[in-house]
């Protein structure tokens, strides 16, 4: 993995591993905002440093989030304690429990272990594989019952099975886990929110002729037609003038969740876009458009954009889907539904961070079944493809293998180079939006790169590379803390503290408030503190980052992670 790497207090390590970058709006209490400008179609993420009075937001958002209990854990935390799993040892267990498997791109595939297998019906049918165990992390999806779970939970099943000679196990057995009273409220009050939105909005077909061309215009879609909106359940939610894009099952189309996107106009063509997300963001494992994937298509088409699937769809007649998060994430959860697809293209969108992220996800997918669309003006996002009238078709054929050869020349490079010339802004990555002057020096955040702050005891660097950190998580990037020298408990607070920009502990009654907008920041924490062991602290950072897709990791500090905390240098 490539890896950028600053060092602070005596001296502390920052690590940026820049293996994805982030054009993809954030979310901050379940709200997403990005602006597009007649001549720039791309999100451009707009940072929110003060929540927006409830009043003023939508409906349904003002509901869920004046309804959210207290969660005692603010933010996720990676468990160090549980060693990682090779796919080698995957392969020897199944084998060793005379289970049959086939190796998929990124998942060995497995019958079942929550059916029952029809009588005759032969076992080693692949077609009837519909157990999914990721070959990074263990992790296992059922597609048919959808129960999923840890690579232990799958020995403890299979122990059980063998041991009382059962044939399946009852879903129930992992599914059944009690959920606390805090996680049945939130699902209980997201259900009731989704069928509440869902039977108050309306197909765009049945809105006045001007009013649903006018909505078209709104959100992009001017060249969709109504036929595609129906095709995919696109709605119309009139009371925040919301556009509904819902989340149907691939199993039996049942509605799961939904996503509200909502359009403000401002001045000079100016267009706001904000979302919610019911569940929340980080249990929002949609695909749009699986739900009409058959059984027997072997080749798709992932798009970064809803918008961008109904635009494929409609001009090529082609299967595809769009990723939940745009290209900030492809989480491993989702890649059991990609694996049977012989073919997948990443047409995530039209500038340079897009086509970054597309080589990152097309190596989680396995590289050899990838093909890329390279973004620029002959190639933009699907969306203005289509409504620029062009050949979406053409487009298509024209996508380049993201697996080279170990060997290549200029031609290959030629694209690229010119591509950086174009877009000079954004090969100089993330800037930061609290400091200008920082963008002076780094120009932004980016991949590759080693940064060191030095400097006495006191002096300021936790503080300052905390709120460097925050500055570009809150833009989209996925960060990954590890603090060896002060707990998670006080380092959140300090974050917390920074990012509401105020003293919470003398505002205690907005808490809440400030709490559940820090929690849908892409945050994580390891859970090392003092010495630890490099190898691994580095396994966790690449397990966090094939996991999260995280592009910068902080190591607070260097010296307490290699026990050296008592050296007389002060640096």
């Amino acid at each position: 993995m490539q890896q950028a790497l600053v060092f602070l207090r005596r001296p502390v390590m920052f690590l940026q591993e820049a293996c994805c970058s982030a054009r993809r709006l954030h979310h901050v209490s379940h709200y997403s905002t990005f602006l597009r400008t007649p001549c720039q179609r791309s999100p451009v993420c707009v940072p929110t440093p003060a929540p927006a009075p409830l009043h003023s937001l939508p409906c349904s958002a003002w509901l869920y989030s004046t309804q959210r209990s207290f969660k005692k854990v603010l933010k996720s935390s990676l468990d160090c304690s549980v060693p990682p799993v090779s796919v080698t040892e995957i392969r020897q267990y199944l084998r060793s429990k005379d289970i049959p498997f086939h190796d998929g791109y990124s998942c060995l595939h497995t019958p079942s272990l929550f059916m029952e297998r029809a009588s005759g019906s032969d076992v080693t049918e692949k077609e009837s594989f519909s157990l999914f165990v990721d070959k990074t992390t263990g992790r296992f999806l059922c597609k048919e019952t959808l129960v999923e779970g840890s690579w232990e939970d799958f020995q403890d099943c299979v122990e059980v099975m063998q041991k009382e000679r059962q044939g399946s196990l009852n879903p129930e057995v992992l599914l059944g886990y009690p959920d606390s009273e805090t996680e049945l409220n939130e699902k209980e009050m997201d259900r009731r929110e989704v069928q509440r939105i869902w039977s108050s909005s309306v197909p765009i077909s049945d809105l006045l002729e001007d009013d649903a061309q006018l909505v078209k215009v709104m959100f992009g879609m001017g060249k969709v037609s109504n036929a595609t909106l129906k095709k995919f359940g696109v709605r119309f939610f009139k009371p925040t003038k919301s556009l509904v894009l819902p989340w149907f099952s691939g199993r039996d189309s049942s509605l799961r969740g939904l996503k509200l996107l909502s359009a403000d106009c401002k001045g000079e063509g100016q267009v706001i876009y904000k979302e919610v997300t019911f569940p929340k963001p980080g249990l929002y494992h949609n695909l749009f458009g699986l739900h009409l994937i058959g059984h027997k298509d072997t080749e798709v088409v992932l798009t970064g954009r809803e918008v961008d699937t109904l635009a494929v769809s409609q001009a090529t007649g082609l299967p595809s889907v769009a990723l939940p998060r745009g290209v900030s994430c492809l989480p491993p959860v989702l890649l059991p539904f990609l694996e049977q697809f012989k073919r997948v293209t990443l047409w995530l969108g039209g500038d340079l961070r897009s086509w970054e992220a597309s080589k990152i996800f097309a190596r989680k997918l396995g590289l050899k079944r990838c093909s890329l669309i390279r973004p620029g003006e002959p190639q933009p996002c699907p969306g203005d493809a289509l409504a620029k009238g062009m050949n979406l078709n053409k487009i298509l054929k024209a996508s380049i293998p993201a697996a080279h050869k170990s060997i290549i020349s200029f031609r290959q490079l030629r694209e690229d180079v010119f591509g950086e010339l174009v877009n000079k802004e954004q090969v100089a990555g993330v800037k930061w939006s609290r400091f200008p002057e920082l963008n002076k020096i780094l120009k932004g955040h980016r991949k590759g790169e080693l940064t060191v702050f030095t400097g006495p005891t006191g002096s300021g660097k936790t503080t300052f590379i905390s709120e460097s950190a925050l500055d570009l998580c809150m833009q989209g990037v996925n960060t990954l803390w590890g603090s060896f020298e002060i707990n998670n408990v006080r380092l959140a607070k300090i974050m917390l503290t920074q990012f509401s920009q105020q003293r919470l502990e003398e505002n205690l009654d907005q808490y809440e408030e400030w709490a559940d907008q820090f929690e849908e920041l892409p945050l994580y924490f390891m859970t090392f503190h003092g010495q630890q062991n490099i190898k691994t602290v580095i396994d966790t950072m690449q397990h966090a980052v094939y996991l999260y897709d995280i592009s910068h990791v902080v190591i607070d500090n260097l010296q307490f992670m290699m026990g050296q905390e008592n050296l007389s240098v002060d640096k």
